[in-house]
């Protein structure tokens, strides 16, 4: 607990210093798309099918713990998922925009391959979520469809990785297919405007107990804190190579608010559902099943592409046929390991950590190797 909570501190720390210190320094990718395309995707890719899934669960766990008695249900979950956490992205983004491209650290072998391990296991812990929580929301669902139906989505996926236009595409269409679900979500709650602006007005005490949210409460906090570890270097990779020249406090607002709309607004909603005892009707929980289901397309389409172009195992270098089977095999074999076997999203958060201390002592050796030379 106390590694993750310096390791939280020093990467917020270290955001708000890049976007103080240097707020506007023009960041591009290699393959800069419009703003929009950019934001859905940083949306889709930064999340998974948990934003879907969880809150309803996590509410009834927050409302009964007494180490969540600072703030209601719906202001824990928020920042469990919204607000600072995103700054982890502000800060990989940033650095694989204006740093790594000189330092070329993750283009050193070992490096490398630790990376894409990293990669590859938290692409697979996404369809083992999405495994692991399917019969809860499918009522009746059997195992061997359970296994089919997410076998299915990585094939899917894999296939959608093969081509950047299917991921504008799927990116822009979940993000709007999301928005679509909250309001027909809100309408079927019949909780009304008013009860969706008391709602959202309820949010402002997570601005007045962000101090709970920047070390870990508790194992379960500490899970939240080492997922967004897990992602937060490949997912700043992989956003860096869309940004379109945004200056970087632009792209450091864009990060933290934007994606923290719509998680806001979805929140909401399910917590008017939950204060009300209203449970969710078939309609609305087959959309929930379906955006979901989009979530991890996204996702596993988006590491997936990140590890296969990383580790030169792309369309062109494999060839379709191969490139698919090799794909869907290794991420079926971690689903299976996740399954099976003691592997936790926590050791691959520790990895990360591991990942970030190297940079940080790379850097400082860089800065000070000037000094010791002419000394």
């Amino acid at each position: 607990m106390t590694l993750l909570s310096v390791a939280m501190l020093v990467a917020l720390a270290s955001a708000a210093y890049v976007v103080i210190r240097w707020p506007n320094y023009q960041c591009w990718g290699d393959t800069p798309l419009p703003t929009v395309s950019l934001l859905a995707i940083l949306f889709t890719s930064g999340l998974d099918v948990g934003l879907i899934m969880f809150p309803l669960i996590d509410f009834e766990t927050y409302a009964a713990g007494a180490e969540y008695s600072f703030a209601s249900p719906l202001v824990v979950e928020f920042g469990f998922w919204g607000g600072i956490v995103w700054g982890f992205y502000v800060l990989t983004t940033l650095y694989f925009c204006a740093i790594e491209p000189r330092l070329k650290f993750f283009e050193r072998p070992l490096v490398r391959w630790v990376h894409n391990l990293v990669v590859v296991a938290t692409c697979a812990f996404t369809a083992y979520l999405f495994l692991a929580y399917l019969p809860s929301y499918v009522e009746g669902i059997n195992p061997a469809l359970t296994y089919f139906t997410v076998g299915s989505v990585i094939v899917v996926a894999v296939l959608s990785s093969t081509r950047l236009s299917v991921l504008r595409v799927l990116s822009v269409g979940s993000t709007a297919m999301f928005l679509l679900l909250i309001v027909i979500a809100w309408l079927a709650s019949g909780v009304g405007v008013k009860g969706l602006v008391n709602q959202l007005s309820g949010l402002s005490a997570y601005v007045t107990h962000l101090d709970y949210f920047v070390s870990p409460l508790n194992d379960y906090h500490g899970f939240y804190l080492s997922w967004w570890f897990a992602w937060s270097i490949m997912i700043g990779q992989f956003v860096a190579r869309f940004v379109n020249g945004m200056r970087a406090w632009k792209l450091a607002l864009a990060i933290l608010f934007v994606p923290s709309i719509p998680i806001a607004l979805w929140f909401s909603v399910l917590f008017g559902y939950f204060e009300s005892g209203l449970a969710v009707g078939q309609g609305v929980n087959a959309l929930m099943i379906g955006v979901g289901i989009l979530f991890v397309v996204n996702s596993l389409d988006s590491l997936t592409r990140l590890y296969s172009q990383n580790l030169g195992w792309t369309v062109e270098a494999l060839g379709f046929q191969k490139y698919v089977g090799l794909h869907v095999a290794l991420l079926v074999g971690l689903v299976v390991l996740y399954q099976f076997t003691p592997l936790k999203i926590e050791w691959v958060g520790m990895v990360v950590i591991a990942l970030y201390t190297a940079v940080y002592a790379t850097l400082m050796m860089r800065r000070l190797r000037p000094s010791i030379d002419s000394a």
